[in-house]
């Protein structure tokens, strides 16, 4: 019964929290960090019957004209990843905590290389951004208890989702190290500190290294393991195409 009460309370807290928070359960980035977290803006996709809608995924700038995000960001009608040519327009920004408050640095994305190991992508920027600096990819194999932080623009609940206008952190423990993958756990703020939607490609680091990226922008909050897309494991493939 208590851990249903406490269940309760976590499902009011994010019915009652400011809808400008992002990853559920987590906390404000003060101003001035993680400037390479870069949020995209994705217009006129397409769907089957010919109409196209807007939508949102996370990134990390991993070199100063390539940013890294999940590879089901960028699809044709059906849903199929693509490479080559950006097939919609796609803002790309970054350098700001407060959308707000701040413009950060906009850039357009221009091409998409999509990893064979798992569902990653490089994004093309139309040109260089060099007042922020990269994040590095880790090559060392992640281990279970290790702890990283995460950081997205998604929205604080999948209850009618909306993309944040403040970008979060919090803090994760992996729970479990598969072959191209890492399952992780909230660790804080909460337990339920999550990735949620719009969170797709939202990068866990430890440091100023990359060592997974959110793959699926899941309903939240939630305690449970996460999927996240290992990058050590592309490390190579990685450099190959932004040095």
């Amino acid at each position: 019964m208590r851990l249903r009460a406490l269940l309760a309370a976590a499902v009011l807290t994010v019915s009652t929290a400011p809808a400008a928070w992002a990853v559920a359960h987590g906390s404000d980035v003060p101003p001035g960090q993680y400037g390479f977290v870069a949020k995209l803006a994705m217009t006129k996709i397409p769907r089957p019957d010919g109409s196209t809608y807007s939508s949102y995924c996370t990134g990390a700038l991993v070199a100063p004209a390539w940013v890294l995000t999940t590879g089901h960001c960028f699809h044709d009608a059906h849903r199929d990843r693509v490479s080559g040519k950006v097939p919609y327009p796609t803002t790309v920004t970054l350098g700001m905590t407060d959308e707000e408050t701040e413009s950060g640095i906009a850039r357009k994305a221009t091409e998409v290389l999509q990893a064979k190991e798992n569902d990653v992508a490089l994004i093309r920027l139309d040109s260089p951004v060099t007042a922020v600096t990269p994040l590095a990819v880790s090559r060392a194999v992640p281990k279970v208890g290790q702890q990283l932080t995460l950081a997205g623009w998604g929205s604080l609940t999948s209850a009618n989702p909306k993309p944040a206008t403040r970008l979060q952190q919090g803090t994760v423990a992996i729970a479990k190290v598969d072959p191209t993958t890492l399952g992780v756990r909230g660790a804080a703020p909460e337990i339920t500190t999550s990735a949620c939607t719009y969170d797709s490609g939202a990068p866990y680091f430890s440091g100023d290294e990359l060592v997974s990226l959110e793959a699926t922008g899941p309903d939240c909050p939630h305690a449970g393991v996460e999927t996240t897309s290992r990058t050590d494991v592309i490390a190579d493939w990685i450099t190959t195409h932004t040095a």
